[in-house]
C-alpha cells in the first residue's frame, strides 16, 4: 500500500508552521539517517510506501511530541483541515449540502484520495455514519487513529459535531476497520 505524498507534504508544512525550520531541517536529517528514502524529493503524487509513512509519523512523535502515539488522532484531524479549508486542494468536496449525500459518496473519495490499497464503504442511518475499510494488508493501531481524526474532523468541517467509536480494529485482529460517528449538529 501507497500514501500520497500530499500527506507527507501536510505534516511538513504544518511542523515547521509550528516548530520553524530549524528543528524540521534537524529532524529530516536525523530520518534521513535511518531511512534514504526520504532524501528524496517528496512531492504531492509521490507514492510513498505505507511502512516508511508510518515511520515517518512514528519518528515525527518521537522527536516533537515526547512519543505520544494519541497525536494520530490530531495528525488526521490536522490532514483533513489543510486539505478541505478554503485553500485547500479538496475543498470541493465540501460543497454538497445534503448528510446523505456526503457520508455515502464524498467521504469514500477521501480514502482514496490519499491511499492506494483498501477500499470505504459508509453509510448514513439515525444519525450515525457507518465506516468500514476493507482490503487492508497490514495492522497498526495508530494509523486507524489518523483515519478516524481525519474524517472526525471532515465531519466537523461539513457542519456536523461528532462522537467517534472504533467498533472493530484489523490492529485488534478483525479482518476490517470499521467507525461509528455519532452526528450532533453544530
Amino acid at each position: 500500500m501507497n500514501v500520497k505524498g500530499i500527506i507527507f507534504n501536510t505534516g511538513k508544512s504544518t511542523s515547521i508552521k509550528v516548530f520553524g525550520q530549524g528543528p524540521w531541517d534537524a529532524f529530516m536529517t536525523k530520518l534521513v539517517a535511518k531511512d534514504k528514502f526520504f532524501g528524496n524529493v517528496i512531492m504531492s503524487v509521490t507514492p510513498i510506501p505505507l511502512d516508511k509513512f508510518i515511520f515517518f509519523l512514528d519518528e515525527l512523535v518521537k522527536e516533537f511530541f515526547n512519543n505520544d502515539m494519541m497525536q494520530y488522532v490530531t495528525f488526521g484531524k490536522v490532514a483533513a483541515q489543510f486539505a478541505l479549508s478554503p485553500d485547500g486542494l479538496y475543498k470541493s468536496y465540501l460543497l454538497t449540502k445534503d448528510t446523505k449525500q456526503f457520508v455515502e459518496s464524498v467521504m469514500p473519495k477521501f480514502w482514496s484520495t490519499y491511499f492506494d490499497e483498501g477500499t470505504v464503504t459508509t453509510k448514513y442511518e439515525n444519525n450515525i455514519t457507518h465506516l468500514k475499510i476493507t482490503g487492508l494488508n497490514f495492522r497498526h493501531n495508530y494509523f486507524e487513529y489518523l483515519i478516524m481524526g481525519f474524517f472526525q474532523k471532515s465531519l466537523k468541517m461539513f457542519g456536523k459535531k461528532n462522537v467517534p467509536k472504533r467498533i472493530r480494529s484489523r490492529a485488534s485482529g478483525d479482518d476490517d476497520v470499521y467507525f461509528q460517528f455519532e452526528l450532533k449538529d453544530s
